[in-house]
């Protein structure tokens, strides 16, 4: 590859994620626990959990995030913000946040650009980061640079391509689109799909800075063992 690999490489972009709908809160401690353990770079918890992870990794250099608007991105706009600044209170530092799907879908920009800007200026306010979530797999190209666009102008500080409960993840096209097309300040995250330490280490290879995971473990087992010299 052509970046050399290390443990920090592949660990330190990893958001791991604790947003399946049947997880309980025992499930949810210990994905904590295991996030700290492997020393990845967040949690992207469940909004009402973000007090349990701020606790459980208080002190470890794993941050914490939520979603915003999941999944599917419908909720009036203030109430995105109330929500951001909820999950803040609550100890988020990193939001990940869905765009009006619908709206994208129909065109109206200017309400989109305004949904995201909203959340954003709460969240910059109080030193949070914003991972704006397209949900590529309803949209077409053409929407896709348009919402890297917006992302831009808006000061967002990622674009991320799925919540990985739509109908498709993070595709190698996709991912080349939104790197050419957001401006070079804009980070680029890869959520749904990325399952095994090769596909993490394309993503990476493609520009991704931050990648969500739900088999952590798996992957980052699999890298020590490669870095090994026995994988």
């Amino acid at each position: 590859m052509a970046l050399e690999l290390t443990y920090e490489l592949i660990a330190r972009r990893i958001d791991h994620s604790l947003l399946q709908p049947t997880l309980t809160e025992e499930e949810l401690e210990n994905g904590c626990a295991l996030a700290a353990e492997y020393a990845v770079a967040s949690v992207c918890i469940k909004p009402f959990a973000v007090p349990l992870a701020e606790r459980l990794l208080r002190g470890t250099d794993v941050a914490v995030g939520t979603t915003i608007g999941f999944p599917h991105g419908g909720h009036a706009t203030d109430v995105k913000v109330h929500e951001a600044n909820r999950a803040m209170d609550d100890g988020a530092t990193e939001l990940d946040m869905v765009v009006n799907i619908g709206q994208v879908v129909g065109g109206d920009w200017p309400a989109v650009a305004r949904d995201v800007e909203a959340v954003v200026k709460a969240a910059h306010a109080r030193d949070a980061l914003v991972k704006v979530i397209f949900e590529n797999c309803y949209l077409n190209d053409d929407q896709k640079v348009r919402l890297c666009h917006i992302c831009g102008e808006v000061g967002a500080d990622y674009v991320k391509t799925s919540t990985g409960y739509g109908t498709g993840g993070a595709t190698r096209e996709d991912l080349v689109l939104m790197r050419k097309s957001a401006p070079a300040a804009v980070k680029l995250k890869a959520a749904g799909g990325v399952r095994t330490l090769d596909q993490a280490i394309e993503v990476v290879e493609l520009g991704c800075d931050r990648f969500g995971a739900s088999r952590t473990a798996e992957i980052l087992d699999a890298l020590k063992a490669r870095l090994a010299g026995r994988g």
